[in-house]
């Protein structure tokens, strides 16, 4: 799963609430084969998945996906990306889409190994059907699924031993901040998706970070049949009056602290009021990767910093 990207949050609801089938991260010598230029075997959502030797030509249609691909230090072996691919910045971008996916453009790029969240259009198949091996690994759904897809990636690029540093610091790190920001028991919250008030409960990936701190998400009791991502009216969020607004919309739809005050009945609040509006990265939000650690600590910097922190 994002995300994942600077997309409208209309796209990101798309995305993460497709089902996740995140693999073992083994592969059938330990996931060190591609390390030595043999072939190694990954599980992932599309299965089995053996790649012949250590990719040198990858395609990444997640931009999820290719921060982890660089994070780990599999970078020079990408050779292309999703047009929505946008950190780091020497990424090479292209029009390629992970949303309405060309084969023939893909193979285009000679890859080795294409890596995606979502099998849009039967792209999968489609591939396999040219010989070219394929890592299907969708939308984290919880956090060690997202720590499971950073091992695959590892086990398939050669590059497990940096892949486990990776995991290990983000958990360290997350663990960090959590530790130290006591303060989120009995607080509430809303995350915004898009100016149109669309939200996430905390069934969602999302909602289960803002769990660790103990957070009580003002949507859950809205849900009725919204598979974790539901529009709640202005009434209902001005009578909730969240301690915490977290906006997850900046970048697509240009909110902030001073455009939400502007709301009609938005100026009563008491997240308005007192400061309590958290303007958030939308990449960092919405794409559960690398950078995992900077989202938990923009919520656990706003935690500490909430007038209403008990």
């Amino acid at each position: 799963m994002r995300p994942l990207r600077a997309l409208g949050a209309a796209l990101l609801i798309g995305v993460v609430t497709l089902a996740a089938g995140c693999g073992s991260g083994d592969g059938d010598d330990g996931g060190q084969a591609g390390a030595g230029g043999g072939a190694v075997t990954v599980q992932a959502a599309n299965g089995a998945v053996t790649i012949p030797a250590t990719p040198k030509r990858i395609v990444s249609l997640s931009p999820t996906h290719t921060e982890t691909l660089f994070a780990i230090g599999a970078g020079p072996q990408v050779v292309a990306v999703d047009e929505y691919s946008n950190h780091p910045a020497n990424a090479p971008k292209t029009k390629l889409s992970g949303f309405k996916p060309n084969a023939e453009a893909i193979i285009g790029h000679k890859p080795d190994l294409v890596v995606l969240s979502d099998d849009m259009d039967g792209i999968v198949k489609a591939l396999e059907k040219v010989k070219v091996p394929v890592l299907l690994e969708p939308s984290a759904t919880k956090l060690d699924e997202a720590y499971d897809e950073i091992l695959d990636l590892g086990a398939a690029t050669g590059r497990s031993a940096e892949a486990k540093r990776l995991t290990d610091d983000m958990r360290t790190r997350i663990q960090r901040t959590v530790a130290a920001s006591s303060k989120g028991k009995g607080l509430t919250y809303y995350h915004e998706l898009d100016n149109q008030l669309h939200t996430v409960t905390s069934k969602t990936f999302i909602g289960q970070v803002y769990g660790l701190f103990g957070l009580e998400n003002i949507a859950d009791k809205a849900e009725k049949a919204a598979g974790g991502y539901p529009q709640l009216s202005r009434e209902y969020l001005v009578k909730s009056d969240p301690d915490l607004v977290f906006l997850g919309d900046t970048k697509c739809c240009g909110q902030n602290a001073a455009a939400v005050a502007k709301r009609p009945g938005w100026q009563d609040l008491t997240s308005v009021k007192k400061g309590g509006v958290i303007e958030l990265d939308d990449d960092i939000a919405s794409r559960w990767g690398p950078r995992l650690p900077e989202f938990v600590q923009a919520i656990g910097d706003a935690v500490q910093k909430s007038p209403a922190a008990q």
